[in-house]
C-alpha cells in the first residue's frame, strides 16, 4: 500500500466516523476500488484508524471525559469503602453507605456502561462473522441502505428533553446493542446510536455527545485486543510508518467531522446524508452484481 493510499483511507476513516454514513463501509468499498490488500495487518490498521478517531474525541471532549474519569474513579473508592462497611457492620456496627450515583456525572458513568456491556458482547461473540462481512462487497452496500433508513428515523422523531438523569439503565442498554448491531460495516454507528438516542427521547446535542462518547470503550478495547496480536503480524517499518500517517490524518479530519456534527444537530438535516447513504448502497449493489 502508498503512502497516498494511507492518508486516503485516513481521511475517509475521521470524516465518515463521525458523520452518520458508516466509516467501516466507505473504508471497505474504497479499498477494494483502490486495491488495497493488507493481508495480515488488515485488521491492526483498521483499529489504529479507530483510535486516531478516537483521539479526535477527546480533544473534542475533554472537559466532559475528565469529569466523567473523575468521577468513575470516585465511584470505584466508594463502591469498595461500601464492601468494606458491609463487612464492619456485620460485626456489630451501624456505618452508613456512600450513595454510588449523586450527581449527574456520576448517572453519566454508570450508563456509559451500561450502554458497553451489549456492545461488547455482541462485538465479541460475532466477531468473525464481521471479519468476513468485510471481505464481501455487496454486504456494506446493503448495509448503506440499512443505515439510510435509521438516518431517515431519526429526522422524524419528535425531539426529546433527556439529560442523563432521565435517562434509565433499560434505554442505555438498548443504546448499547445498537452499537453492536453498528460493528457491521456498512451500518454507520454514529447514525445507528444516535437515531437510538433520539427514539429514547434524547436531548439532541447529548444524543451527539452520548453516541461519541460511548464509543471510546469500544475502541480502546479493540485497540487492547490487536496490540495483544501484534507479535504475530509481520509489519515492515514502513507500515507501521503508513500506519501512523493515516491515524494522525483520522485525527484531525475527525476532530473536524465532529465539530461539523455539532454544528448541524439543530435542524432536521439528516435526510440529506440517509439520500447520499442509499445512493452509494444502491450503486455499489449494482457494481456487485456486474462485477
Amino acid at each position: 500500500m502508498s503512502l497516498w493510499k494511507a492518508v486516503l483511507l485516513g481521511l475517509v476513516q475521521g470524516l465518515t466516523e463521525f458523520l452518520p454514513v458508516s466509516s467501516s463501509g466507505h473504508l471497505v468499498l474504497i479499498k477494494q476500488l483502490l486495491h488495497v490488500n493488507l493481508e495480515s495487518g488488515g485488521m491492526f490498521f483498521d483499529v489504529m484508524l479507530h483510535f486516531g478517531t478516537l483521539l479526535a474525541i477527546f480533544v473534542a471532549f475533554w472537559n466532559d471525559i475528565s469529569h466523567l474519569i473523575r468521577e468513575g474513579i470516585h465511584i470505584l473508592g466508594d463502591s469498595f469503602s461500601n464492601i468494606g462497611r458491609f463487612f464492619q457492620n456485620m460485626t456489630g456496627q451501624h456505618r452508613p453507605y456512600h450513595k454510588i450515583v449523586r450527581s449527574s456525572y456520576r448517572k453519566y458513568v454508570m450508563l456509559l456502561i451500561v450502554s458497553t456491556i451489549p456492545t461488547a458482547v455482541i462485538g465479541l461473540v460475532f466477531k468473525d462473522y464481521v471479519e468476513q462481512a468485510n471481505d464481501i462487497a455487496i454486504v456494506p452496500a446493503c448495509c448503506l441502505l440499512v443505515t439510510a433508513v435509521f438516518l431517515i428515523i431519526a429526522d422524524l422523531v419528535e425531539v426529546g428533553q433527556k439529560r442523563p438523569k432521565d435517562v434509565s439503565y433499560k434505554e442505555a442498554a438498548l443504546i448499547g446493542v445498537s452499537q453492536g448491531i453498528a460493528t457491521l460495516p456498512g451500518v454507520s454507528r454514529s447514525g445507528t446510536t444516535i437515531t437510538a438516542c433520539l427514539l429514547c427521547g434524547f436531548d439532541k446535542k447529548f444524543a451527539v455527545k452520548y453516541s461519541f462518547i460511548m464509543s471510546i470503550p469500544a475502541v480502546l478495547g479493540a485497540v487492547v485486543l490487536e496490540i495483544g496480536d501484534l507479535t504475530s503480524l509481520s509489519l515492515t517499518q514502513t507500515d507501521i510508518l503508513y500506519c501512523i500517517a493515516a491515524t494522525l490524518v483520522a485525527a484531525v479530519s475527525g476532530y473536524l467531522a465532529i465539530r461539523f456534527m455539532m454544528g448541524l444537530i439543530r435542524g432536521r438535516k439528516f435526510k440529506y446524508f440517509a439520500i447520499y447513504c442509499a445512493l452509494v448502497g444502491i450503486l455499489s449493489i449494482i457494481a456487485s452484481v456486474r462485477g
